[in-house]
């Protein structure tokens, strides 16, 4: 059986790539090809979208701007077998663009079935979650001293002295975990492209970060203008959490992490952490947050910590 990969993400189906997956079915049906479509994230490469990939032992031969109409040629050029075509781009993995690459954030984007805990699991994933379950928490926070890791806002504030330093050493009744997904900055969306083509990275960061310094709940705040984005985070957590990696025990472990997502309005402001803390609790009108949040750190943007928060 061949395997054809379609991608799913925001960019891609804009340009159609529903429709592009539609027809490649149809058109292996009745031609009586034995095909797999898989829909997997977005490589990056928005210029060649939809980017259509065919596995072949050479590996992943691609196919760009692929659209419903192009698919009955493509078929005749034989593209299920990865063979020429005027939209041939090649191995997708020899693209200059890509080649000169040293992914490490989005090594997974583009590859794997966003949704899947195999393909993620498969290439690396919960395997740091199952590092940190296996220390205590002073531990963990070491090692983040050590890695040399930071934020990725202006600030670059060391990551381990935040989550160590600062709310593992918080006293709280709740502590709770906030990512901030807001990306309101024009043309930033790197957080959409985890968001949608490897959601389980950010869904096991957050527990490890939960896990570390003591949080039960987390919240992914995401804009209401990535309504893919929010469904894509929907689905995951449910698919985490029946795989037990949310609930009253992460992976068997005595540690509770519970995960939500909440939608905001599409504030710029927003980006800014207070404000979104704000926004969260329900001041604005945006999403309403019961009980009113005591303590949260954020994990994407410029994190926070805040106490009795009234």
């Amino acid at each position: 059986m061949t395997r054809i990969y379609v991608p799913i993400d925001s960019a891609a189906l804009s340009l159609g790539a529903d429709h592009v997956a539609t027809a490649i079915a149809d058109e292996a049906a009745k031609r009586g090809i034995d095909v797999q479509i898989v829909r997997n994230g977005s490589r990056g490469l928005f210029y060649l979208e939809p980017l259509v990939q065919v596995e072949t032992a050479q590996g992943r031969i691609g196919y760009s701007n692929v659209e419903a109409e192009d698919v009955a040629s493509l078929f005749d050029a034989g593209f299920h077998e990865g063979q020429a075509h005027a939209k041939n781009v090649g191995i997708v993995e020899e693209i200059p663009y890509l080649k000169k690459q040293q992914r490490l954030t989005f090594a997974r984007i583009g590859i794997t079935d966003p949704l899947s805990i195999d393909d993620y699991v498969a290439l690396g994933g919960l395997q740091g979650l199952r590092n940190a379950l296996d220390m205590n928490g002073d531990a963990v926070v070491e090692a983040l001293i050590d890695s040399g890791l930071r934020g990725r806002g202006g600030a670059a504030f060391p990551a381990g002295i935040k989550w160590g330093k600062t709310v593992r050493a918080a006293y709280a009744d709740q502590k709770y975990i906030v990512c901030n997904a807001e990306e309101g900055d024009s043309g930033t969306f790197s957080d959409r492209l985890v968001m949608e083509s490897d959601p389980y990275m950010l869904i096991e960061g957050m527990i490890i970060a939960g896990v570390t310094v003591g949080a039960t709940k987390g919240y992914i705040y995401v804009r209401s203008e990535y309504p893919h984005s929010i469904a894509t985070l929907n689905r995951v957590i449910d698919k985490a959490r029946d795989a037990g990696w949310l609930g009253a025990s992460v992976l068997g472990s005595s540690h509770a992490f519970e995960l939500y997502v909440a939608k905001g309005a599409g504030a710029y402001v927003c980006g800014e952490e207070t404000a979104l803390l704000e926004s969260l609790e329900g001041r604005r009108g945006i999403v309403r947050v019961k009980p009113p949040v005591p303590a949260l750190v954020g994990l994407y943007g410029k994190p926070t910590v805040i106490n009795n928060v009234q």
